[in-house]
């Protein structure tokens, strides 16, 4: 099932690089902004459970489906940019294991335990 998931995540990767093709903006632009939904975890400064939240919002994949459908409405490429820079992100995470994280430790993800914290290697519930 992991490498199923996996390939799943990889092809939202795949899909966000074709829907960045059709933006107006410059190939250099995606490597720069792709580690951006990664500024989620500044929430953890405020503590686990609201890191968790910030994480999560800037890691959902529906939050990426719905700001690029509301650029596409709009006529926003920002908005569309956003969407695709976070399908794409969350995709590559997602491939490598890392998952939408629990309140209780930033380890503990939907996807399983990352890394050599408690319960390493265990899956989530």
């Amino acid at each position: 099932m992991a490498k199923l998931l996996r390939l799943e995540n990889l092809g939202l990767f795949l899909l966000s690089l074709s829907l960045f093709s059709q933006l107006p903006f410059s190939w250099w632009l995606y490597p720069v902004l792709f580690l951006a939904p990664d500024l989620g975890m500044l929430g953890y400064l405020a503590g686990p459970r609201f890191g968790a939240s910030a994480y999560n919002f800037t890691h959902h994949l529906g939050i990426a489906a719905l700001l690029y459908a509301i650029g596409l409405v709009t006529g926003l490429p920002l908005l569309c940019l956003g969407g695709v820079i976070m399908l794409g992100h969350s995709g590559m995470d997602r491939v490598l294991g890392f998952g939408l994280k629990y309140p209780d430790s930033f380890q503990h993800t939907h996807l399983g335990w990352i890394g050599s914290g408690k319960g390493a290697g265990a899956s989530a519930e």
